[in-house]
């Protein structure tokens, strides 16, 4: 209970004033984030042996209720896909992205009432399996030469997938890599395949920086496999295959 009750509170915080008018119906912010757990562990696939969980939900308001949001529907949507994210995390279940959370309009809907669905992952959409260690040496040397691949970024003990096209890293709900520490900017960096430098990672504005490996990262920077990739207080391990 202590989790949703600081999740209520840093929306009470988010907008001075707008919060106790959005909240005055029954759709609150702790019963929506309970709901959103739920739906997402009654709705988890299995796919070798992982336990893939939905990685995009629709809130449906009724108008009245929805018209409550305009202004602060983003912050919302962050905080509550944060929730998801650490729930996800503590019961070790599988994102193909980060949790993406929309709010619709159902006019069968009264004042207070709200339904969630579930968009399921498809499985076309999973990453192809991952061994569990490392490959033996014969295959790294039959793997060595450099073609484009997808990398992984690690980090708030999740393994983030990026591909080629290269992912958005930030505290953000549209970001590729969410991560959870308020000290990361909302769209802290990029991670992205160049066909000229190959892996690179890039600071977009981000207020406390990008390190790798103990240095400052200026504009841009190639990676390396095994990089250590640091967000403000956050560390994470940068992996290409």
């Amino acid at each position: 209970m202590s989790v949703l009750r600081n999740l209520e509170q840093r929306l009470s915080g988010l907008v001075e004033g707008t919060f106790g008018r959005v909240f005055r119906t029954e759709v609150g912010p702790v019963e929506i984030a309970r709901r959103l757990t739920r739906e997402m562990d009654q709705n988890v696939q299995v796919l070798r042996s992982r336990r893939y969980a939905p990685n995009e939900y629709v809130i449906w308001l009724s108008q009245d209720d929805r018209d409550h949001y305009n202004g602060v529907e983003d912050e919302v949507a962050d905080e509550l896909a944060g929730n998801l994210l650490e729930h996800a995390r503590s019961e070790r279940l599988t994102l193909v992205t980060s949790p993406i959370i929309e709010f619709g309009v159902d006019e069968s809907l009264g004042l207070g009432e709200f339904g969630i669905e579930t968009r399921v992952v498809r499985l076309d959409q999973l990453p192809a399996e991952e061994p569990d260690r490392d490959p033996p040496p014969v295959a790294r040397r039959e793997a060595s030469a450099p073609a484009i691949g997808r990398a992984t970024f690690e980090a708030e003990g999740t393994r983030f997938t990026i591909p080629p096209s290269g992912a958005v890293v930030g505290r953000s709900s549209s970001c590729e890599v969410v991560l959870s520490d308020p000290d990361v900017s909302r769209r802290h960096a990029q991670i992205s395949y160049d066909e000229v430098e190959g892996w690179i990672v890039e600071d977009l504005g981000s207020t406390n920086g990008v390190i790798v490996n103990g240095g400052l990262v200026n504009k841009s920077l190639p990676l390396s496999n095994g990089d250590q990739i640091t967000l403000g207080p956050v560390s994470g391990r940068f992996e290409a295959r």
